[in-house]
């Protein structure tokens, strides 16, 4: 049994062995049916047609819903373009899943609501940014060539993790000049690009900086999540490089909550600062990075912050700092 779902800037087909049936064809709302289904605690539902519309049957459950006509479905355009890549699956939902959280949730700018991918050398480069932070992951993909610039739309980006992060094989990615589609044996995903130019962001990433950190991930993230709790309304914390006592300290204050402070014994090279920054935008980094010890680069005040894992140079994360 095929299922086909559109909403004309995504597209998806799925293949689905089925025991028995006869040939036929519905188009039925997709949030009915899947409250429906989701509503049938039973292994194995029937599905059969009545007079043009779906029946459903589980069990002691039974459900008709109303169709429409499946002639005014739209066609999932098929993308046969000689420009077609093999990656495993495994790879693109790493390099996706490590970004896209980055992107700008505004449509006013799409090439910042999306994910930018391209190839370099023996690897592709994932990126997205909102310009307040931006996410860079690097990929080791076996045997791509000629992978052209790419820019994924966000809400794409999404699905696409979705439906691959469980699969193990490899998807073949095909390319014409507005769309691209990933097909595995039982999934056909099409989506929509953005024809835009991604910004220069190699232009900021800080080369020297002025201080730098190593700390375990685990602290970070816990002093993170208590600071939360007394920060303002904007999310804000402030990192202080503490050289003297050889550690980060930590603050939020909120003047209907209270205040709190932590000092975070770490690794410190360089001189002393103080920056603000947005709590969320910094924890959110965290999901991208498997090392159990981070490493933050300040490039000095009013610079970006640069955060990589210790062990792991494959994902650079660049945060903005906030004005006090």
């Amino acid at each position: 049994m095929t299922i086909k779902s559109t909403n004309l800037d995504l597209g998806l087909e799925m293949n689905l062995e089925i025991k028995n049936g006869s040939s036929g064809t519905v188009a039925v709302p997709g949030g009915i049916l899947l409250s429906t289904l989701s509503s049938m605690h039973e292994t194995q539902v029937t599905l059969e047609t009545e007079e043009g519309n779906l029946r459903l049957r589980a069990g002691n459950n039974s459900a008709l819903i109303k169709c429409l006509p499946h002639e005014d479905f739209p066609s999932i355009p098929r993308i046969t373009g000689l420009n077609t890549i093999k990656i495993g699956a495994t790879d693109l939902v790493v390099g996706l899943k490590s970004v896209w959280y980055s992107a700008s949730n505004s449509g006013v700018k799409p090439e910042l609501a999306s994910v930018y991918v391209y190839q370099s050398d023996d690897s592709l480069i994932f990126v997205s940014t909102d310009s307040f932070r931006l996410a860079e992951k690097r990929v080791h993909a076996k045997n791509i060539t000629d992978f052209p610039t790419t820019l994924i739309p966000q809400k794409n980006v999404a699905e696409m993790i979705k439906l691959l992060e469980d699969y193990k094989g490899e998807v073949e990615i095909s390319f014409d000049k507005n769309q691209a589609s990933f097909a595995t044996p039982e999934i056909y995903l099409v989506s929509r690009l953005i024809d835009g130019s991604f910004p220069d962001y190699k232009q900021i990433i800080p080369k020297e900086p002025v201080s730098k950190i190593t700390l375990l991930k685990s602290d970070l993230q816990n002093a993170i999540k208590v600071s939360n709790i007394f920060s303002d309304a904007l999310n804000q914390i402030r990192f202080k490089v503490n050289p003297k006592h050889k550690s980060l300290d930590i603050e939020s204050k909120n003047n209907d909550v209270g205040e709190y402070k932590e000092s975070i014994k770490a690794n410190v090279e360089g001189e002393a600062l103080e920056l603000n920054f947005n709590n969320r935008y910094v924890a959110e980094c965290f999901q991208s990075i498997p090392s159990e010890s981070l490493v933050l680069e300040f490039a000095g005040p009013s610079k970006p912050l640069v955060i990589r894992g210790a062990s792991d140079k494959s994902f650079t994360y660049i945060v903005m700092p906030m004005n006090r």
